[in-house]
């Protein structure tokens, strides 16, 4: 995780599209927890647990974490070529992603038109997922989350209300959607904004003139 967070700070295309940039590491009982219910999962089904000591760090994607933050939507197509560049250049491989995770159809059509792969999220949960592995002798994982600013309010809150156990209470539960709804609308303004400057910072075009 480290290393990988020294190469995105070091990239100047980088700079000019992320607002900041936050890291973890999985809590020890959050992780317990994760596990416990993965076995759980796969008795109540009949399937085996195949998680190990040996493959436990490719196994488990998100022991480590960095999440990008950055203003506004179309800002991804330039963050996803910089960090393609970044994970070409540097000893690291891309395993999975970019997926960009949502439950609204109008950004799911704008990822899919920015030709990254798009996954239903029932719960609301919206953001770009990338899985990148060390070329190592010893393998291991980290995820990188891509999103916006107004993403970040709806996770934050949504992480404190259903992590690690999903909150049952109607009310909060209903208030949690409302939320993403209207995150999704600041999101929606904030490129409305961007847009704007954008098509305003366009050389005005001159009327042809009459022979």
């Amino acid at each position: 995780m480290k290393s990988v967070l020294n190469y995105i700070r070091e990239s100047t295309e980088l700079e000019q599209q992320i607002h900041s940039i936050r890291s973890r590491t999985k809590d020890p009982d959050h992780f317990a927890d994760k596990i416990v219910r993965k076995i759980r999962k796969c008795k109540s089904e009949g399937t085996p647990f195949d998680i190990t000591p040996a493959n436990l760090f490719t196994k488990i994607n998100d022991l480590a974490g960095i999440r990008l933050l950055h203003l506004h939507t179309r800002q991804i197509v330039e963050i996803d070529k910089s960090l393609k560049a970044i994970f070409h250049e540097q000893p690291l491989e891309l395993v999975e992603g970019p997926s960009a995770r949502t439950w609204d159809d109008e950004y799911r059509a704008l990822f899919g038109s920015f030709n990254i792969e798009t996954q239903n999220s029932e719960t609301m949960y919206t953001s770009v997922h990338y899985v990148v592995a060390s070329k190592s002798s010893t393998t291991v994982t980290c995820e990188i989350q891509v999103r916006t600013l107004m993403e970040e309010v709806w996770g934050e809150v949504d992480h404190k209300v259903n992590y690690p156990h999903a909150n049952e209470h109607i009310a909060c539960t209903e208030q949690i959607k409302a939320l993403a709804r209207v995150t999704s609308s600041a999101t929606r303004l904030v490129d409305s904004i961007f847009a704007t400057v954008a098509d305003l910072a366009k050389p005005l075009q001159k009327p042809e003139q009459q022979a």
